[in-house]
């Protein structure tokens, strides 16, 4: 970069000014780089592919030692301390002597930075650049980066719609789980054996109780319930230590194992092949217990043959383990009873937890490692007994290398693995959610703390890489995986869950969390739509207002959300953005000084900021007294002084000195005009605009107009829009407010130009009033073709082009370059262009003549670029940058996707749109077309028509008809003449070509004529044949 050379900042240093670049080093050079100065050429900074003609090495050097020491050649020296490895290109006609030369200044350069650093930079210079930039770029980087960690915070921002939906149970036990089907169905269990399904809504499909309650015994309790969907049939246990199985479609009961050792709390499926699968369940003993099932298709139909017991098929555990198909294995696991259980097919291991906090949870696999030793003792052992070789019932444990043990203090209640992120999360009575690697037992990798009752239930979901947490209390947590952190907490007055939590289940697809206690709760996730790659949003919120810093080239947008986004131009890119730049309400209005490097924002709240837009600093706060929403705000500049003008519903304009002098961070206004106090406006002003040096015109929502004189205070005049016929023609009570006007500012001087000043009226109408004399209406006309309220105005500099934007999205150019310059106009100006910018109300429109562009924002949240003749650039944020200099990377010819299909993009037919018959408007065109031809005719009596268009060739082939019927050979000669190549060297070949139309017309004999039989000899001889031969058949039928 040249030293001594003004540079634009970058948005890195936003608030800092410019200034003349020097260098840290001047004063280090005076003693260590400036003697190597003179020996250094201008031209060598430049590396040469040629040199013309052989140069001695005395002049060489006699050009070297008369380079003067300046500014120039020191910033040479420095780029050619940084480019001395570029490997300079040198032409054949170069001689040995230039050569030795380069090298030579090689050399010295190399040798200049061998100095060492000490030698160049002093400790004062480190404390000159400290003192420099210790407080305002440290801040400025503070500033920054906090801003980027709630950009990125607010990125990650999910919550639940509330209240949760909830259906209420009335006197019914608790459901002990929850199970979601592909056929978006739930299926619950209660412990009572009442199982019920329910649609998605929450809405009861069927429910039915799969066992009654037998005369003078104690009623069957459920303790856990699965579904094994490969054989469309569900699993439960019960407290008398069983293990039913039922058809799932039909909810008949199947058949059951009975008579285990111990009683089953946690059950499990898993399926491990085409017709294998596993059962497992975990015990109040602490120990798993595993079923490993062959052939289960013809396993289940054995066990269904088997006597019945109280209706149902059953087999004992002990039968049942004598099968061939059947492995039963038992591991002593915990010392206490196991809370949840889970066999995970990834790492085909199983995860077991209980509250014993030396075995609070453990990873081990399912048959373990082979110990000959102990086998052999084992058969040894059966053999002595007389006992069958076979798997027996007595609980073992597991060898060290077959599990991984995590301690855990006061247990674990619940957990979850996800093999993705390579992570488990473990809860229970302390409170505390742990983070851990499953191959790092000692320690956790993160502890969420939050909750204020035991952790109940825990899910990872890992297309969100979101943490979901239930505790006892009700209360519903989102974390973050990645950064640890607490997203969203829903407590029980908020979600309204109510009683004692049994039951949890995350569903994915829909994203929902389903909450069993004394009612079924469904809290939906508020999802964000998912932008489709045609829909490209600039913000998530309405666009208020945008403005264009020519300083740093960037767009600065406001949403209603409290959002500033700082875009770069050249690319459309998103440089940086902040938010509740006013709270929580939405900024209204902005404008920038006359610098161009400080941002003004107005708010609903009635206050106006000073920002540095580069790094969310707010410099002050404008703030009166009585607070009400601000319209609009400009900057201006009287009697040598600076000034924040706003408007708003206060009905005042409020003047806020910008001064430098002033230290305080809350800044308050300057006395109100006396004309403002005692002639000012009587309703809300909605728009401000200043035309140097002296005007200032307000408008309000009563459609009111007052020009100002700035330097006196004064009223210079008040304008009132009148109402045009179409607004008295309606029976309604139409607004007649101005919310924009704009100055003409090359008219406002000269009172020969006429109207100078352009507002805004009802139902889409432009007036244009002469401010002489008291004000005087020069025209009005519907600027909007669908008659729709207008919203943003814009003029070129030399005020010959006036762009004009409504509420429907529609951008219309009007040339008013001499419309109302010298009186009353009664039409229009005619329309230059039109096309449609957004699909909803354009609410700002600036306008970029330095680079022939403009931007335009609206209330769908977008922010586009258009070209100043309608050339669609793009959407800010978009995917693929542009480049503003080069049209190939321009959107145009396309239109975004959202304006082509919508209907009111459609042009509109004259019939529709005046409301004229249908057949008046073809008679009129057709009466108008004849007009013409006879008008050309006249013109042209003689001429022959030497051009013909493509119209008329289309309307030529669409008269002409060919039937099927004709033939091939006609076929083949259309298809040869439609397809012959063009010839663009004269009139087209087929523009001469005839085509005749082919009838299929009956054939007629006709009597031949007997005198021209005479004239030829052979037809003689053949005529007399033949009348010879009809006189013969005559007379035989006679």
């Amino acid at each position: 970069m040249p030293l001594g050379k003004k540079v634009r900042p970058s948005s890195a240093a936003g608030k800092l000014e410019t200034y003349t670049i020097s260098s840290i080093f001047h004063d280090v050079r005076a003693d260590t780089v400036r003697p190597a100065t003179s020996r250094i050429r201008p031209s060598q900074a430049r590396a040469k592919t040629s040199i013309p003609g052989a140069r001695s090495g005395s002049d060489l050097i006699g050009r070297f030692s008369q380079v003067e020491e300046n500014e120039q050649a020191e910033w040479l020296e420095w780029e050619l301390l940084k480019q001395q490895n570029r490997r300079h290109s040198v032409g054949l006609a170069q001689n040995l002597v230039t050569n030795e030369n380069i090298q030579r200044l090689g050399d010295t350069l190399k040798s200049l930075r061998k100095g060492k650093i000490e030698q160049q930079v002093s400790l004062e210079h480190l404390r000159n650049i400290q003192a420099a930039f210790e407080d305002e770029f440290c801040t400025y980087m503070q500033l920054k980066y906090k801003e980027i960690e709630e950009s990125y915070t607010r990125s990650k921002r999910i919550s639940f719609s509330l209240p949760a939906t909830i259906r209420e149970l009335l006197h019914a036990e608790q459901i002990l789980r929850i199970y979601f089907t592909p056929d978006n169905t739930f299926i619950m269990m209660r412990e009572d054996g009442i199982i019920s399904f329910w649609s998605a809504e929450l809405k009861l499909k069927r429910s039915r109780k799969l066992f009654e309650r037998p005369a003078g015994r104690k009623p069957k309790w459920i303790t856990d319930f699965t579904i094994m969907s490969q054989y469309n049939k569900f699993i439960l246990t019960t407290g008398d230590r069983e293990i039913q199985i039922y058809e799932l479609s039909t909810l008949e009961p199947y058949c059951q194992i009975a008579g285990l050792e111990t009683g089953p709390l946690q059950l499990d499926y898993c399926s491990t092949g085409e017709d294998d699968c596993m059962i497992l369940y975990g015990d109040d003993q602490g120990c798993v217990n595993i079923l490993l099932l062959k052939s289960v298709g013809e396993t289940l139909r054995t066990w269904k043959k088997w006597p019945k017991l109280d209706n149902l098929p059953s087999i004992s555990i002990e039968n049942a383990i004598l099968s061939p198909n059947v492995t039963y294995i038992r591991w002593k696991v915990h010392e206490d009873w196991v809370t949840q259980m889970k066999y995970y097919n990834s790492i085909r291991a199983i995860m077991s937890s209980s509250n014993h906090e030396a075995s609070a949870l453990v990873i081990g696999c399912t048959t373990g490692t082979t110990n000959l030793e102990k086998q052999m003792k084992e058969l040894k052992e059966c053999w002595k007994e007389g006992k069958a070789v076979k798997c027996h019932t007595v609980p073992q444990k597991r060898l060290e290398c077959d599990q991984s043990v995590f301690r855990v203090h006061k247990g674990v209640k619940t957990f979850d693995f996800c093999k993705k992120n390579n992570m488990i999360v473990t809860g229970g009575m302390d409170r505390i959610v742990r983070m851990w690697n499953p191959y790092v037992p000692g320690k956790p990798t993160g502890l969420l703390r939050g909750h204020l009752a035991p952790i109940f239930f825990l899910h990872i979901s890992t297309d969100d890489n979101k943490l979901f947490s239930v505790s006892t209390d009700n209360t519903v947590k989102i974390w973050d995986i990645e950064d640890q952190s607490c997203l969203y907490t829903a407590n029980s007055k908020v979600s309204r869950i109510k009683g004692d939590v049994s039951a949890c289940h995350y569903v994915p697809v829909t994203k929902a969390l389903c909450i069993a206690a004394d009612g079924i709760a469904l809290l939906h996730l508020r999802i964000q739509p998912v932008p489709k790659p045609y829909n490209v949003s600039s913000h998530n919120e309405p666009v208020l207002c945008c403005k264009y810093s020519n300083e740093f080239r960037q767009v600065v947008t406001c949403s209603e959300g409290s959002v500033i986004k700082v875009w770069d131009l050249d690319t459309g890119n998103l440089t940086f953005e902040f938010s509740g730049a006013h709270g929580d309400c939405a900024i209204c209005c902005m404008t920038f000084d006359d610098s161009g490097r400080r941002l003004i924002t107005g708010g609903r709240d009635g206050c106006l900021k000073v920002w540095n837009h580069n790094n969310g600093h707010c410099l002050r706060i404008l703030k009166k007294e009585r607070c009400g929403e601000i319209c609009d705000c400009i900057y201006v500049e009287m009697h040598k002084h600076k000034y924040v003008l706003a408007v708003g519903w206060d009905r005042r304009i409020n003047i806020y000195s910008d001064s430098f002098s002033d230290h305080h961070h809350t800044q308050f206004p300057e006395p109100h005009w006396q004309d403002d106090l005692k002639r000012g406006h009587k309703d809300d002003i909605l728009c401000i605009a200043q035309c140097p040096p002296t005007l200032l015109a307000t408008s309000s929502y009563d459609g009111e107009i007052i020009v100002w004189n700035m330097i006196s205070g004064h009223i210079y005049c008040r304008l009132q829009n009148p109402r045009t016929a179409v607004c008295r023609d309606g029976e309604a009570e139409v607004d007649k407010n101005v919310n924009k006007v704009i100055f003409l500012k090359t008219r406002v001087l000269k009172v020969e130009l006429g109207a100078s000043l352009v507002a805004t009226g009802c139902q889409g109408s432009l007036a244009f009033w002469n401010l002489f004399h008291g004000g005087q209406l020069f025209g009005i006309f519907p600027a909007s073709k669908v008659k729709s309220q207008l919203s943003s105005l814009a003029v070129s500099n030399d005020d010959s082009l006036l762009y004009v934007a409504d509420c429907v999205g529609y951008i219309y150019v009007y040339g008013i370059k001499d419309f109302a310059v010298h009186g009353v106009e009664v039409d229009p100006p005619s329309v230059v262009n039109y096309w449609r910018a957004h699909i909803t109300g354009v609410t700002c429109m600036e306008l970029i003549e330095e680079e022939k562009v403009m931007v335009t924002s609206s209330v769908e949240g977008t922010v586009r670029l258009w070209s100043v003749d309608g050339e669609f650039i793009g959407t800010f944020g978009q995917p693929q940058p542009w480049e503003i200099y080069a049209p190939a990377s321009w959107k145009h010819p396309m239109v975004p996707y959202e304006i082509l299909i919508d209907p009111l993009s459609m042009p509109i037919h004259p019939v529709l749109e005046e409301g004229i018959p249908v057949i008046q408007f073809i008679s009129s065109k057709q009466h108008e077309e004849e007009i013409k031809n006879t008008e050309s005719k006249e013109l042209h009596p003689n001429s022959l028509k030497t051009f013909i268009s493509d119209d008329d060739i289309n309307e030529e082939i669409k008269k002409m008809t060919f039937q099927n019927s004709l033939g091939k050979r006609l076929r083949h000669e259309r298809y040869q003449s439609l397809n012959k190549p063009l010839n663009h060297g004269g009139p087209f070949a087929y523009h001469t070509l005839k085509y005749f139309e082919v009838s299929n017309a009956p054939i007629a004999c006709e009597k031949p004529d007997i005198s021209a039989a005479k004239t030829d000899p052979f037809l003689t001889i053949c005529f007399k044949e033949s009348t010879v031969d009809l006189s013969a058949s005559t007379e035989g039928i006679a």
